[in-house]
């Protein structure tokens, strides 16, 4: 845990997640695990390693329901743009596969061989060709953390995500600028030109486009403070989930009658 632990800077200690979490070592070999299990449940309804792009990361996996998709959920993952990928999460579309949705799962390529940019460019890429495989339904953009960013980004006016009806960014970061200020600004080389251009709580929402901000009320100051500045500058609902941490807040995703499931599919269903 964070006792006596030393930090770079003040912002370091604002934006570590992990540190204040217990036992967070034991989360990825538990999400790892739960996604080959739900990979394997699936069997031909999981359709692995699609293409939307010709670099190595740019896949997404793509789970369907039974009988024909009523929609599209898109999850991007998280990882402050610098680590995971799709495989980790593949659980995560548990609950919209139930609920009659075909749910996909970009990775993308990592800082720092990508800027920010340049991966909300491809995660844009990678909803376009979604939706293209699951055609004529509505789509709704979620993410966590780093994805939570790229799933706000998605519904930005600057974007168009074929069919984008909704957007629910958990545990978003909505203004890049404190970054800056931590280590991580040595693999994320954000400036004041990128945070402007990649911040979406500087930007407009498209027109048409929903959004409802999620985040866990046992988080981070910082990530509350992000939470609530993207729905006030967007004039949009936000949920601080009860007891909920910045590892365990997306595992309302795996059941379909949860709260945050709801709050996906805003009634689209």
């Amino acid at each position: 845990m964070a006792k006596g632990r030393e930090w770079r800077s003040e912002t370091d200690r604002a934006y570590a997640n992990g540190a204040f979490i217990a036992r967070a070592e034991g989360y990825p070999p538990k999400w790892e695990a739960a996604a080959a299990g739900f990979r394997e449940s699936l069997g031909a309804r999981a359709r692995l390693g699609l293409a939307y792009g010709g670099a190595e990361r740019q896949r997404f996996d793509l789970f369907l329901p039974e009988g024909v998709a009523r929609g599209l959920l898109i999850f991007v993952h998280g990882g402050y743009w610098m680590a995971f990928g799709r495989e980790t999460w593949s659980h995560l579309a548990a609950g919209a596969v139930a609920r009659g949705w075909a749910c996909a799962m970009p990775s993308y390529t990592l800082a720092p061989a990508a800027r920010i940019a340049g991966i909300t460019a491809e995660v844009a890429r990678a909803c376009a060709v979604a939706a293209e495989a699951v055609p004529g339904v509505p789509v709704v953009v979620t993410g966590h953390s780093a994805g939570g960013h790229l799933s706000a980004r998605m519904g930005c006016a600057d974007q168009a995500v074929p069919g984008l009806r909704r957007v629910v960014p958990v545990s978003p970061l909505a203004e890049l600028a404190p970054l800056m200020e931590t280590e991580m600004q040595d693999a994320l080389r954000l400036d004041g030109p990128e945070c402007a251009m990649e911040s979406p709580a500087r930007l407009a929402r498209a027109s048409g486009v929903e959004c409802h901000v999620w985040v866990g009320g046992q988080e981070r100051p910082a990530f509350l403070w992000q939470a609530r500045h993207l729905s006030e500058e967007w004039d949009c609902p936000w949920t601080v989930d009860p007891g909920r941490h910045h590892f365990d807040v997306i595992d309302g995703l795996t059941d379909p009658g949860s709260a945050l499931m709801r709050a996906c599919l805003g009634g689209l269903d």
